[in-house]
């Protein structure tokens, strides 16, 4: 079975290690020793100035709304992972949806002016499959209309835009360290920010409001993660070269050997470091993709469909209609993408496209 994407497990040997520390700690959850060496080694790693390491990567997003989004309209992109839209809706908060780019499928920079009203408080744009959204265009509408911008950059670990880490831009940056991610902590994410009293803010947010033990900063919940997580952390992030280099690889062969007379792909922003974290597919429609799909599914192989259905189309959010989006997500799919995925194996999924499209 060729799956869409394979968790990486490092040796075990060496997660092991790393809980024998646990027990000899004796020390458990609450920001222990493994959880800050591996936001220091984040830190260094990515060469960002702060990582704050949370249990799931959709919770750093509800601190942020909750924190910046003032209930009010959050505008956003319909072509996402839900957790997108439904972290706003779960804060009070409204999604106003702007269409996407039909290129780099990230928010379309240049319809988002037109979806401000006085109640905007914020953009939360998806940097999609680690694509970067239009960066300087969105931070100059941001300024003139004095709103917060927030990225969910679930899919960006490791990606780079000009020389820097995609984390460094937004008021908010948050990420995701699930076990499908390129590197994961098991289940997990984190939240960027420079500003020092937001990171303050979002810091204290994320343990309960605590001011130390007996007092309070302010309102706050529970996003702390485990020692256990963190394990998992310090075990896979050695090996993070190694397994960008084997999903290059397998990039690179999808790339020479994929029938693009008939197909496309996404295209990677200029400037961009990108982390070969997917790898998405265009059918000319809707039809021949799952006729390929079926084909692909009977051989055992199992890519998937990022992202489906478009978020406006969503029962529970009643969206207008995204025409781009709409006509994108019906016709993407994303291919089988992981550490060890075997050229024999690429062979036979490049096969069947190619001959399945014709």
């Amino acid at each position: 079975m060729i799956n869409v994407t394979k968790t990486f497990f490092p040796p075990i040997e060496d997660y092991q290690n790393q809980l024998k520390r646990i027990w000899e700690n004796q020390w458990l959850t609450n920001r222990g020793e493994l959880l800050l060496e591996l936001e220091d080694k984040i830190k260094n790693y990515l060469s960002v100035s702060n990582a704050i390491i949370m249990t799931n990567g959709t919770i750093p997003i509800q601190i942020a709304l909750k924190n910046m989004g003032n209930n009010g309209e959050i505008i956003t992109t319909p072509f996402s992972y839900v957790a997108t839209t439904a972290s706003i809706l779960w804060e009070n908060c409204k999604p106003v949806f702007v269409d996407i780019d039909s290129e780099y499928l990230t928010i379309d920079e240049t319809k988002i002016e037109a979806a401000i009203t006085s109640k905007t408080t914020a953009i939360l744009a998806t940097h999609v499959f680690g694509n970067p959204c239009n960066l300087e265009e969105i931070e100059k509408i941001a300024k003139k209309h004095n709103i917060k911008v927030i990225y969910d950059a679930a899919h960006s670990f490791g990606v780079n835009y000009k020389g820097k880490s995609i984390f460094n831009y937004g008021d908010v940056s948050t990420c995701s360290f699930h076990a499908t991610k390129l590197f994961h902590t098991g289940e997990g994410g984190a939240l960027f920010c420079n500003d020092a009293e937001l990171h303050h803010k979002m810091y204290y947010s994320h343990n309960f409001g605590h001011n130390g033990p007996l007092d309070f900063f302010g309102l706050g919940i529970n996003g702390k993660t485990s020692e256990l997580q963190a394990a998992m952390g310090l075990s896979v992030l050695p090996f993070l070269p190694n397994i960008i280099e084997s999903r290059k690889e397998v990039v690179e062969y999808y790339n020479s050997n994929l029938n693009f007379t008939i197909l496309k792909t996404i295209k990677i922003r200029e400037n961009t470091e990108w982390n070969y974290s997917y790898y998405p597919i265009l059918f000319q429609s809707e039809e021949q993709l799952v006729k390929v799909q079926k084909v692909l599914n009977e051989n055992e192989i199992f890519p998937r469909r990022y992202f489906y259905p478009s978020l406006n189309k969503i029962n529970y959010v009643n969206g207008i209609s995204m025409p781009i989006s709409e006509n994108i997500a019906s016709r993407i799919i994303c291919l089988p993408l992981y550490f060890g995925l075997q050229e024999k194996e690429l062979a036979l999924i490049t096969t069947i496209i190619n001959t399945t499209i014709l």
